[in-house]
């Protein structure tokens, strides 16, 4: 497998947004909680999932031109893949909480290695379809000084 070249400018990042059912188990508020690390770390781009329910078009175009949507769901109900399934948004990577051992609860019952063990789920590629596909890297300048190689 070819290797990408390493550089700062991002362009071999997917840019995936992130939907969190955040429901009102403990399980729910993980998945809340992991999109918000995952977002710092620059996994994705945490959005909010009840807004696409309501069919905003702004939303609902930037979600099916984002290169990789993940769901992340509390539990096998999977109501932030539905929401985003109904709205014609495909779901490149699912995870759900308690497939992960962790049991549902009342809301605060978590741990940070409960919200650890959804974040490394997501960065080892749990759930995950296909690889992300890369959607309209060759209309842009490389900026961090490689030369384009990073495209």
């Amino acid at each position: 497998m070819t290797e990408k070249p390493t550089c700062s400018c991002g362009q071999n990042e997917p840019k995936r947004l992130l939907f969190p059912c955040a429901g009102q188990s403990n399980t729910g508020q993980i998945t809340n909680l992991a999109a918000i690390q995952l977002t710092e770390e620059g996994y994705g781009k945490i959005v909010c999932t009840s807004l696409l329910a309501t069919g905003s078009e702004g939303l609902v175009k930037s979600a099916r031109d984002a290169e990789e949507v993940v769901a992340l769901d509390g539990c096998p109900m999977s109501c932030a893949a539905k929401i985003a399934e109904g709205q014609g948004v495909e779901v490149g990577q699912k995870i759900i909480v308690t497939e992960l051992g962790i049991a549902k609860g009342p809301s605060k019952s978590y741990t940070t290695d409960d919200i650890e063990k959804v974040v490394a789920a997501c960065w080892a590629g749990n759930g995950r379809k296909n690889e992300p596909v890369k959607k309209g890297s060759d209309n842009k300048k490389s900026t961090c000084g490689c030369g384009g190689s990073c495209k």
